[in-house]
């Protein structure tokens, strides 16, 4: 269990959950978290955003569990939004599924896209791995087969005498 402060805002995240921090909002992989906040702090979930209502004080929980988001609002209401992905691939205006989950209700989406990207997540064409190419691997399994060729097949000679 691990807990994020902030100004004005709580959140306490679950075990086994992946949240990254990024100022105003928790950006949630999978897991779940509760926020308590008068900031307004907001979740996302790829495409899910979860914002309050109000500044007034807000508690709600999110749960993103096998692509399904789960929007609990404990205390006052939030907003539960999410963008078509397919607007987004067709560079327009995204269109957006905005609801209200009201004090003691509970909500869930499906998460209609993947995690957007990030500057941080952005790998230019042909800077992958240098080792990842079949090209070294085949190099250096060459050079191993090789080697060991070398070390069994020298004869009655041993690499290492027993009397120097």
């Amino acid at each position: 269990m691990a807990r994020i402060e902030a100004t004005g805002s709580a959140a306490d995240i679950d075990p086994e959950s992946v949240v990254q921090f990024e100022g105003d909002e928790l950006v949630l992989d999978h897991g779940s978290l509760s926020v308590n906040t008068s900031r307004g702090l907001k979740v996302r979930v790829g495409c899910v955003t979860v914002t309050p209502v109000n500044a007034d004080w807000t508690h709600y929980e999110v749960t993103d569990r096998d692509g399904k988001v789960i929007v609990s609002a404990l205390k006052n209401d939030v907003y539960i939004e999410s963008r078509s992905s397919r607007a987004q691939e067709a560079k327009q205006p995204a269109r957006s599924d905005r609801a209200i989950v009201r004090e003691g209700e509970q909500k869930s989406r499906e998460e209609k896209c993947g995690a957007p990207l990030t500057r941080s997540s952005v790998v230019a064409a042909g800077s992958g791995g240098f080792l990842n190419s079949p090209y070294v691997v085949g190099t250096a399994g060459a050079v191993v087969a090789g080697a060991a060729c070398w070390a069994l097949c020298r004869g009655d000679n041993p690499v290492s005498p027993d009397r120097p």
